[in-house]
Parts: C-alpha cells; sequence; structure tokens
C-alpha cells in the first residue's frame, strides 16, 4: 500500500462487513459493492471458504483493500494472513494475536467497548480500534462520548450501524464505520439483486464524500 492504513481508512469511511454461507454469494456481494465505489472490504472469517475467497478478490479486485473479521483464535490469524488479508478485525482484545499481526505488518483492529478494553488495545499495539457493539451501548452518542478522553484512539464502530446513521458516527468522530446487514439486506442478496446492493454502496459513498467536502 502506498498509503498507509490510516490513511486509507480516513479517505474512504466505509468498510463493508461481508458474511455468507456460500462462496460464490459472498463474492458477488464483494464485486457489488466494489462497483459502487467501496474500496475496503471485509470477509468475514466465519463465511464459506473464507480463506479463498481473499486471495480470489484480490486478484479479481486490485484497486480495492481486501482483509478479514471474526478472527477468534491465532490459528484464524495465522491463516487470515496466509490468504493474503490486508487487514485484521478480531471481535475482542487479545494481546497475542495483536502481536502477531504486528510481526507481520499488517493492520489489526480488535473489538473492544469499554474504555478500558480501548486503551488496552491501544497501548497493546492496535492500528485502530473497533468499537463493538456500539448499537447496544447508545450508538454515535457513545463515540461521541468517547472522543473526549481517547480523542487521539482512532475508532471504527461496528455492529448494527444503519445505512442511514453511518453519517452520524462519523460526525460523532469514528474515523470510518462498518456496514454489514444493511449495506446488503437479505431480500436483495436473496434475489441476487447485485445492481440494486451496487447502488447502495454508490448512494452511501457519495454521501460520505459530500460530508468530507463540507467538513
Amino acid at each position: 500500500m502506498s498509503l498507509s492504513w490510516l490513511e486509507i481508512v480516513k479517505k474512504h469511511q466505509a468498510i463493508a462487513v461481508i458474511r455468507a454461507d456460500e462462496i460464490e454469494t459472498a463474492r458477488n456481494m464483494a464485486l457489488a459493492v466494489a462497483e459502487g465505489g467501496i474500496k475496503l472490504i471485509e470477509i468475514t472469517w466465519n463465511s464459506d471458504q473464507p480463506g479463498k475467497l481473499i486471495s480470489q478478490l484480490r486478484v479479481e479486485l486490485p484497486d480495492c483493500i481486501i482483509g478479514t473479521g471474526t478472527l477468534l483464535n491465532q490459528e484464524h490469524m495465522k491463516n487470515a494472513i496466509a490468504s493474503g488479508a490486508e487487514f485484521l478485525f478480531t471481535p475482542h482484545v487479545d494481546p497475542s494475536m495483536i502481536q502477531i499481526a504486528k510481526n507481520n505488518q499488517i493492520p489489526v483492529i480488535p473489538g473492544a467497548l469499554t474504555p478500558t478494553e480501548i486503551v488496552t488495545a491501544w497501548h497493546g499495539g492496535a492500528t485502530c480500534v473497533k468499537v463493538f457493539p456500539v448499537k447496544s451501548v447508545g450508538g454515535a452518542e457513545y463515540i461521541k462520548s468517547l472522543k473526549a478522553p481517547l480523542g487521539h484512539i482512532p475508532l471504527i464502530p461496528t455492529g448494527g450501524i444503519s445505512y442511514t446513521s453511518a453519517l452520524e458516527f462519523l460526525k460523532a468522530g469514528a474515523i470510518a464505520v462498518g456496514l454489514s446487514s444493511d449495506l446488503f439486506p437479505k431480500s436483495l442478496v436473496e434475489s441476487k439483486n447485485w445492481c440494486a446492493i451496487s447502488h447502495r454502496a454508490t448512494k452511501l459513498i457519495k454521501e460520505i464524500q459530500k460530508e468530507i467536502q463540507i467538513n
């Protein structure tokens, strides 16, 4: 990457989080949001054949950054790194996993919720911290509250962020947001309406870019 992870995230601000039971479905979801302009794509490790798909998307979508998430242990992380994942999300703080990512010079974004967990992750070497599940503790207002004492720590909220509320989280101080079910409505995925999903991605990116220009 010519730009650092933080520079890329701050530039694009939206991460498409893909979880699917069939590899071809996940692939089409990724291709759809990439067509719509999203550059950061996370394939969750509990999807079908995630390592194979990550390797495939690295070739098919050279302009995108393909990473993974829902990494629960060291074995998951090592396999994800071997597959070519370009960033690594975990739902929890595990110092040993953070160290593996650091040793391989790959951005690692552990999940944390409380201020203590967030600071622990940051001091442990996290590239950014994933605030999860943010909807359960106040949503954008919680991010705003965290930024006062923890403004030096880059936060990426996920979990229940809606298509329409993404901008509120960014305004509250998040450097980016992760969107899953609201970016990929079940009805559109089941009907394989990839054009509609691509359109949703385009609309989201346009709104984010508009907000960036205003500020």
